[in-house]
């Protein structure tokens, strides 16, 4: 499967469309210059094209597998991480004082976005280690973090998250993981968790699994919940692996797709492990990781929209069918033009998101600005959902490019499809996304939401004089969705959540629509005629969702379970 990364509309993005510079000017991210960033994305794109996207097709094609308790992972899988590895690439945005790059969060978006589009099985195990090192940056102490940290962003070791129980899924605070302390101010560790991504490997030295459990005086729901670090391999008085810890994969999972990435099955049989933060604060620390994970896997649908948009283009452009003109490849035809066309556009506005919700994290690290901290919160679900709707509905369009070819497996078409539908499930489901949405970012009485909305109308009023009609529909959208806002702000957040969702397509939408407008203020003709498609034929589709919101709340609720089930 050739893949290109897309250097180009990084650079657009960042130089152009984004507020990246205010990073830039910051004292914490003054070395990210220009030339830094374009020496960063030129290597990464390097990394990706030459040694990890002729990796992708082998990984869905011979598993990873259980032998002997060991997972064995896919034919040069091992290579492909050591070349993540020894690049650097984990600890981009990391701590220096630790070994990290100490560069912003924005780039180490684009360059995972990249590696997310080469090959998404093998990514995942580098994001969850980035992960669990924001983690333990900012919740662990200084014994853990100079033990561990230096390994995580070297790559020697890797990190994974444990949340997930059979009988608790998002509803964590069910979990029944118990930690009962030991003599030596350890805890051991009994209990089974399950959807653990990348739970073991056979390319580096040590697992290191977050683990979330209750202590023995632990309340019950999320507030009496903890976080432990469990390594597979206990360190050794100089700190290298040493006896193996009372843990192991149950099973790996059989999945519709991403079938490199080993899912595991995981038990821990009194295992020995450290705590990582207070008493009963786990949840506090885990959501730095989830929230991590959150734009990241939004960023994993961002990438796998573009690896499926190229290889659907590539199709199109060679593949000859009826009678269209020009070339004479189906290209020619509207309907594959516009399907290309949305697959292209909406990839763009789904990376313009995340990369802003960086820019925000990256300005709240730099100067804590509450500002930028609550326009992070709230951009954070709107990246994850729209990010993995795009990639599911990008990767769904590109099989209906090739046709009957797109059903043939040999193709490739359908293991971007394959792969990339669970990133709309794990790190919360988009539903869940939603809900966070509607109710804990609204909690600010709307005030973030209004602020995004604002920023919007300036672009759409600055854009006037250059694109006077797409500047008005722009403009337009964003009063219809400060309606909405308005509309949920005056009910009780648990009557909100019926219209979650809409609302937060609708508010991608009008951003998508945001993005664009800046793309064409700044591009050349070819933004300029991907800008006007967005406006004039996706943008519109806000006003459906948003409509949505002004329903009453009982369409939705009246309709009974004897309803759904009825014949």
């Amino acid at each position: 499967m050739p893949y290109a990364s897309p250097v180009k509309d990084f650079d657009f993005l960042l130089s152009h469309v984004l507020d990246f510079k205010s990073v830039q000017e910051t004292n914490v991210f003054a070395e990210a210059t220009d030339d830094m960033a374009a020496a960063i994305m030129t290597e990464a794109a390097r990394l990706c094209d030459e040694v990890l996207a002729p990796l992708n097709r082998a990984g869905d094609l011979h598993p990873a597998h259980l032998e002997n308790g060991v997972v064995r992972t896919s034919p040069g899988f091992a290579d492909g991480y050591r070349a993540i590895a020894d690049g650097g690439w984990i600890g981009i945005a990391s701590a220096p004082e630790y070994g990290g790059m100490g560069l912003p969060l924005t780039l180490a978006t684009a360059v995972n976005d990249m590696m997310a589009g080469a090959c998404l099985s093998l990514q995942l195990n580098p994001l969850m280690t980035q992960g669990q090192i924001e983690a333990l940056e900012k919740h662990a102490s200084d014994e853990i973090k100079s033990l561990y940290l230096p390994k995580l962003i070297s790559g020697e070791w890797c990190g994974t998250m444990n949340l997930t129980e059979p009988q608790a899924g998002s509803d964590v605070g069910a979990l029944t993981t118990r930690a009962v302390p030991n003599e030596d101010g350890t805890y051991a560790i009994t209990g089974q968790k399950i959807y653990i991504s990348w739970g073991d490997n056979d390319f580096t030295g040590n697992v290191c699994h977050l683990v979330l459990a209750r202590l023995p005086d632990g309340a019950t729901g999320t507030k009496g919940i903890s976080l432990f670090m469990v390594p597979k391999w206990l360190p050794d008085t100089n700190g290298e692996p040493g006896e193996k810890n009372a843990l192991r994969v149950v099973s790996l999972e059989h999945k519709t797709g991403l079938h490199g990435s080993p899912t595991a099955v995981m038990s821990y049989e009194g295992a020995t492990g450290w705590l990582v933060g207070a008493p009963h604060g786990g949840m506090a620390a885990m959501f730095t990781m989830m929230n991590n994970a959150r734009l990241g896997v939004g960023t994993q649908g961002i990438g796998i929209a573009e690896g499926a948009y190229q290889h659907a283009l590539a199709y199109a452009q060679d593949r000859k069918q009826g009678r269209a003109g020009g070339t004479g490849a189906i290209i020619e035809h509207a309907d594959v033009r516009r399907m290309l066309a949305t697959m292209k556009a909406d990839t763009f506005a789904a990376r313009a998101i995340a990369l802003d919700c960086a820019i925000s994290l990256d300005i709240a690290t730099a100067t804590a600005d509450p500002a930028a901290t609550a326009r992070a919160a709230f951009l954070t679900p709107i990246a994850k959902a729209f990010g993995t709707e795009t990639g599911i509905s990008v990767a769904n369009m590109g099989i209906q490019v090739h046709g009957g070819m797109g059903f043939i497996e040999e193709t490739g078409a359908s293991q971007y499809l394959r792969d990339v539908r669970v990133t709309a499930i794990y790190e919360g489901t988009n539903g869940i996304q939603a809900m966070d949405l509607v109710g804990r970012k609204l909690m600010d009485g709307g005030e973030a939401a209004f602020a995004l909305l604002e920023e919007i109308e300036t672009g759409a009023e600055n854009a006037r004089a250059q694109h006077p009609d797409l500047a008005e529909a722009v403009w337009q959208s964003a009063e219809t969705l400060r309606e909405a806002t308005e509309t949920l702000l005056s009910r009780d957040a648990a009557d909100r959540m019926g219209a979650a969702v809409p609302f937060l397509m609708g508010f991608a939408r009008v951003l998508g629509g945001h993005y664009h407008l800046a793309a064409a203020c700044h591009g050349d003709t070819q933004r300029q005629r991907l800008a006007r498609f967005y406006i004039t034929r996706l943008l519109p589709e806000h006003a459906g969702y948003l409509a949505q919101v002004h329903a009453p709340n009982d369409s939705l609720m009246d309709v009974t379970p004897d309803d759904l089930a009825a014949i």
